[in-house]
Parts: structure tokens; sequence; C-alpha cells
């Protein structure tokens, strides 16, 4: 069940992600779509939470959140925090903000698959590592009004692909048992 919440709460980040950034250069239509496939998204996670939740009930419980995690959290909260305060400081655009965003929370995810010994989080992980990194890139350029689309609308869309395929998997897997 804590797999599955943590499936949610990638779901409603990726979500978040998806809603904030969809903008201009975008089409309004484009954007409505992005947005409106987010929330879908993301409530069809929520419905596999309920699900499974209704299946498993408490079932077995594993420490996600053992000190391992708590040092991956806190150090990913000073850099978040830390890094768009330097980014600040270096007058570099706004937009590269959801770019630091997007990096460090891959790292976050890729720094949290030894400990919870789940490599398949590391792939996401990876995947908006180098999406921010190439939206800080952009920041640079005069494309730098694609950085939210790049480090946050495809970041979102990695979250949530990645958080409803591994609670469909789950929900498969947990229903065959």
């Amino acid at each position: 069940m804590q797999r599955m919440t943590g499936l949610l709460v990638g779901a409603v980040f990726g979500a978040v992600f998806v809603v904030v950034n969809a903008q201009s250069p975008l089409n309004p239509l484009t954007v409505n779509v992005l947005r409106v496939a987010a929330v879908l998204a993301a409530a069809g996670v929520v419905v596999m939470w309920f699900a499974t939740a209704r299946r498993e009930g408490d079932g077995e419980r594993r420490n996600m959140f053992s000190r391992g995690y708590l040092v991956v959290v806190l150090a990913e909260a000073i850099l978040l925090f830390g890094g768009l305060r330097v980014l600040a400081a270096l007058d570099v655009p706004e937009q590269a903000n959801v770019a630091w965003v997007a990096f460090v929370v891959g790292v976050h995810f890729v720094a949290l698959a030894p400990i919870w010994k789940d490599w398949s989080i590391a792939v996401p992980g990876a995947a908006l590592s180098l999406l921010g990194v190439a939206g800080l890139v952009l920041a640079s350029t005069s494309a730098v009004t694609w950085v939210p689309l790049v480090s946050g609308v495809l970041s979102g869309v990695v979250l949530l692909a990645g958080s409803l395929f591994a609670a469909w998997r789950g929900r498969q897997v947990t229903s065959a048992g």
C-alpha cells in the first residue's frame, strides 16, 4: 500500500507539473488538452489507489520512511530552495526554476532507488534529471520560452506515465496473487 501511496504522490506532482507549465508558446487548445489529460491520468492513479486500499487493507508494511529516505528528502529540500536562491542571485531567467526543480526531483528518485531497493524509480528519475539539465541549457538561449514545456510538462508526463504504468502493473500483480 505504501508503494501505491508513493505512486499517488508521483501522479499528483506530475499533474501539477503539467497544469502549471502548460502555457505559451503552446497554443491554447494544446494547453487545455495537456491539462485535462494530466488531471485524468492522476485521477486514474487515485482510482487504482482506492481499489488497492480496499483489496489490501493494512496488509504488509514496509518502512519507506527510513533514515536514508529522510536524508535524501532533507538534501532535496536544501538543494531545491538553495538552488532557486542561487539562480535568482545570478539573474537567471525565471523559466530556469522549473528546470532546477525537475533536476533535483530526478536526482532524488535516483538517490532513493538503492535505499528502497527499487530500481524502477531510477528510470523516471534519470529522465527528470535530463529534462532539468536540458531546461537549464535552454534557459541561457533564445529558446528560454520552451523551458516550461521541456522541463515542466515533459517531466510531468514522465511522472504520470511512470505512476500509471507502475500502479496498473501493481494492480495486475495484486489481483493475480
